[in-house]
């Protein structure tokens, strides 16, 4: 981590920020801040940092406080480029949030260290102006104004707008969900009472049906899991869920093992589901021990089958080292920025286990969210094996991160296995009740308590 802030502080030398953004960058007349604690561990914490404009708007900025403890210290910040020198603290925009309209926000985030206390920064400046809160020009703009309705109701068809997931009224949007096991060893979880408490009590906007193909999957009865598929596509609509249909492929990790399988299966699914809005199809979930270029080469003949039933669907494709942007094989995301799949309404699979997977994984994420349209198609609160004990502070470092960048996700699993992972205390599909404390395990917990807040979807 310590590499990768030197890298950047010496990016930003090189390219000397006054020549990158200064030709452009105009005074703020009028600026708010506001700094909030995600969270906080010993020695370390999160925090959001939301720099609204309330001036004129502003093409190239720079932010600065003041770290007010001596035993502060930076260690990582995403949405922007971040500098320590002393107490001083800099944050400098990306591409993508370089301009700030009048009353326009950016949500910046940030992970640091103390040894000390750990006060709030103080004297946060926007290109030098003060941010007092306080309007000096044209008066903010109303935020968004949020919808009412299922998610589907208020959202409707989605679509990829820029690096984003957007809605009918080309918003950006967060869907946040649970995903089943596999439909082939909990089918019972998954029942008329289970998706009602998912999407009533739970107040889930994503229901993800993982259909694993191999392991007693699709391959052993490819009607009766086309079949089984469906049925859960049609319990989320009548819901107002959206269904993530999820082609589980795992072992073998090269998806073109099961690209015949692959064509029949989404030929099928699609003419059945195209004319409705709450379908989103995930073709490879984990690929593994196989290379990008062989993985495009499968999303490229699978998506045009998609495509001839449902042509504006929007499709998520796995990606390298069981879809970790290659971070799991010694890579990054370059090589899908540099080698995209042809096709238009994609986005791309992110996957994370919150024990085993920590500061560089946060890292690429951050830095791939601008420039590649992502979801985070499953994620474990526990270690990469689904067990052990749940890392509760690198969960919520993650869902913190992940909401700061509209990154939609879906929680591994809405099932009662056996294993840490699960949302439910073994034996609770035995029964109806998928929403008391007595029923959740400590993960189960967590996740209904952020999925469960407010999604304030917006319509304008």
């Amino acid at each position: 981590m310590k590499r990768l802030l030197a890298l950047l502080a010496a990016c930003a030398m090189v390219l000397g920020l006054t020549a990158l953004f200064g030709p452009q960058a105009a005074a703020a007349a009028g600026c708010k801040v506001d700094y909030t604690v995600t969270s906080q561990w010993q020695g370390g914490f999160q925090a959001g940092v939301k720099v609204t404009n309330l001036g004129e708007p502003v093409t190239g900025w720079t932010l600065k406080f003041t770290m007010p403890d001596a035993g502060q210290k930076l260690v990582q910040g995403w949405n922007a480029t971040w500098s320590q020198s002393g107490s001083a603290v800099s944050a400098v925009p990306v591409d993508w949030n370089r301009t700030l309209a009048t009353g326009a926000s950016a949500d910046l985030g940030m992970v640091g260290s103390f040894t000390g206390a750990n006060p709030k920064p103080t004297a946060f400046t926007l290109n030098g102006v003060a941010c007092t809160g306080s309007v000096d020009g044209p008066p903010p703009v109303e935020p968004p104004v949020p919808g009412t309705g299922t998610p589907v109701d208020v959202n409707g068809k989605l679509h990829v707008c820029g690096v984003h997931l957007c809605n009918q009224y080309d918003r950006p949007v967060q869907l946040r969900g649970m995903s089943t096991h596999g439909i082939q060893w909990f089918s019972k979880c998954y029942n008329a009472a289970s998706v009602d408490a998912l999407a009533h009590d739970w107040k889930s906007d994503l229901l993800r049906v993982a259909m694993y193909v191999q392991e007693g999957g699709y391959e052993t009865d490819p009607a009766g899991f086309t079949s089984r598929v469906n049925g859960l596509v049609d319990m989320a609509e009548a819901r107002g869920m959206y269904a993530m249909i999820d082609f589980h492929t795992l072992t073998p990790g090269d998806p073109n093992h099961n690209l015949d399988r692959a064509k029949t299966f989404f030929a099928s699914v699609a003419a059945r589901n195209a004319d409705k809005k709450n379908v989103i199809y995930e073709i490879a979930n984990e690929p593994n021990g196989v290379s990008w270029t062989a993985i495009k080469s499968y999303a490229e003949q699978v998506i045009p089958v998609i495509r001839a039933a449902d042509p504006d669907a929007v499709i998520i494709v796995g990606t390298r080292g069981w879809s970790s942007l290659g971070v799991s094989d010694g890579s990054n995301e370059s090589e899908v920025v540099n080698n995209p799949v042809r096709a238009d309404n994609i986005m791309y699979a992110f996957h994370f286990y919150a024990a085993s997977h920590k500061d560089s994984y946060r890292a690429t994420l951050s830095s791939a969210a601008s420039r590649l349209p992502l979801f985070v198609t499953e994620f474990g609160t526990v270690s990469a094996t689904g067990g052990g004990t749940m890392d509760r502070a690198s969960t919520t470092a993650w869902l913190d991160l992940l909401d700061q960048l509209k990154i939609g996700y879906a929680n591994w699993t809405y099932s009662d296995a056996n294993e840490s992972s699960a949302a439910f205390r073994p034996g609770t599909c035995d029964g109806g009740d998928y929403s008391s404390s007595g029923v959740l395990t400590e993960s189960g917990a967590l996740l209904k308590s952020r999925i469960s807040t407010p999604d304030s979807f917006p319509i304008g």
